[in-house]
């Protein structure tokens, strides 16, 4: 198993490489910083301001527009640099150090002389702690980070090339982050289905075992998740990119219920790029993460677990959100989790409604009929979830499955029924329906029951039991209603026809 410092290595080898090839700096001694000034990317400082290597905002990084966060170290509030990326992290140390005359000595030692870097930023007084070469070089040959170092040479050698900026320019895709999820969301996206043991959807009494994550999308683009990623498939709705691994493993991201497929097998993709699109309204990419070993082992990961590894190398932070809760938190370094506190019932609700994948809510209607049925509709929806389902996460759960089916189940407010619920269609109007056994009901909502009904939701002076026994009652006359109206059609068609009858 990997130790953390070598998790690391993994995650920022390119950009350590990089920087050797731009600045001549061993790779090798890069990494080594890094997980010594960052505790393996896991302190405050990289967390927050993605800071790897501890360095001070000067008055000339303040001046031209750089940004900071105050820390303590030697001293309280002291000002950090603060970065966009890891990979701005690590360009501004190259820089800090070939730009700052007391590292000159550091740059006329080769490239792969790790021992003669260390001995000599600690010489300049990089770190104000003692041993800190000794530390470096430590770091580096119990993880065998070297190895990145002949790596860089080797390369430079065969290619014929030379070290140095001028000759080895940021690459376009380490200017990006290089890392993208399976589909562009501003805030989160929202997982109607995880990995793991759940319902099976053909028989409810049985359970099944799903290997992937279901995401709630909507004529989306389907993305690729890392650089250098090769189509392995492409059969009917669904797609399969594998990515490679230094140490002879792979990963391969299928893409199930596409709607359209804009890719071949063969094809090469880098990260963000489209591979297609998802389906219509209601349908769910399905998303599944499958790791194959070196010696040919396959196994189906969770996917939260691989996007929380994508999300920390490419700096990513959208969520991924079931019933309320990140799923990539518990994948997360504890101190990270602190962050990620679960929503309430009420938080979830304001969330889902205020996203992407709402469909309804805040979606900047101008018809007032539509957005007096999104209010009604969704007060509603959270007096229901709170009738017969007293735990929390059920509550969300319930929250989760009107907002993807646009349908709340009225059964708790309407128990004599034998169905009852409210349905927002196509057009954004809502209708209720019901059935009790002998009469089926289904009616769209006036504007005027809608302004009642909201009304009532949305009065503060009520009590929650004093709302329920309203919107009851009002619920049962519109049912009631309906039915009478049913009946008296029912009753005038026997009557015409026995008048027909009569006449012949």
């Amino acid at each position: 198993m990997a130790s953390k410092n070598q998790e690391y290595a993994e995650l920022y080898a390119e950009y350590a490489m990089e920087q050797m090839r731009r600045y001549g700096i061993p790779a090798s001694v890069t990494l080594a910083q890094g997980i010594l000034e960052s505790s393996n990317g896991q302190s405050e400082l990289a967390r927050k301001e993605n800071n790897h290597f501890g360095i001070k905002a000067t008055s000339e990084w303040i001046a031209e527009g750089g940004r900071y966060g105050l820390y303590s170290d030697d001293k309280p509030n002291e000002k950090f640099c603060s970065y966009d990326s890891v990979g701005d992290s690590y360009e501004h140390h190259s820089r800090f150090l070939k730009e700052n005359s007391r590292y000159s000595r550091c740059f006329a030692l080769s490239p792969d002389d790790y021992k003669g870097w260390a001995h000599e930023i600690e010489r300049a007084g990089y770190a104000t702690g003692g041993h800190y070469a000794d530390s470096l070089q430590r770091i580096i040959e119990r993880n065998g980070l070297q190895a990145y170092d002949r790596q860089v040479m080797e390369e430079m050698e065969k290619q014929g090339k030379k070290f140095g900026v001028e000759n080895n320019p940021l690459r376009e895709a380490e200017k990006t982050t290089g890392y993208s999820f399976p589909v562009e969301r501003k805030e989160f996206l929202f997982i109607t289905s995880p990995f793991g043991m759940g319902q099976d959807p053909a028989n409810s009494e049985k359970q099944r075992m799903h290997t992937g994550i279901d995401i709630r999308c909507n004529g989306d683009a389907v993305l690729a998740t890392e650089n250098g990623g090769k189509v392995v498939a492409v059969n009917g709705k669904s797609v399969t990119v594998e990515y490679g691994r230094r140490d002879g493993s792979k990963v391969q991201c299928t893409y199930m219920n596409t709607g359209e497929i804009s890719v071949k097998v063969g094809d090469t993709v880098q990260a963000g790029q489209r591979l297609g699109t998802t389906g219509k309204s209601g349908e769910h990419l399905h998303f599944g993460v499958r790791y194959i070993h070196a010696d040919g082992t396959r196994r189906e990961v969770d996917p939260a677990a691989y996007l929380a590894e994508i999300a920390q190398k490419g700096n990513i932070r959208q969520q991924l959100m079931h019933n309320g809760n990140d799923l990539l938190t518990k994948y997360k370094e504890t101190e990270s989790v602190k962050e990620n506190i679960p929503l309430s019932p009420d938080a979830w609700m304001k969330k889902l409604l205020s996203s992407e994948d709402s469909g309804i809510g805040l979606s900047g209607c101008n018809d007032p009929i539509v957005d007096m049925a999104m209010t009604a509709f969704t007060s509603l929806m959270l007096l229901a979830v709170q009738i017969d389902r007293k735990e929390e996460e059920e509550q969300k759960a319930a929250i989760s499955e009107a907002m993807d089916s646009k349908r709340i189940d009225l059964k708790p407010l309407l128990p004599g029924m034998k169905t009852c619920d409210l349905v927002i269609g196509e057009n954004g109007r809502a209708t209720l329906r019901a059935e009790n056994g002998n009469v089926q009901v289904s009616r769209e909502l006036t504007v005027a029951e809608l302004s009642r009904l909201s009304a009532t939701l949305n009065n503060g002076s009520l009590s929650e039991e004093a709302k329920r026994l309203r919107v009851t009652g009002m619920l049962n006359t519109v049912i009631l209603s309906e039915t009478a109206s049913q009946k008296f059609e029912q009753g005038m068609s026997e009557q015409q026809g026995q008048t027909e009858n009569l006449k012949r």
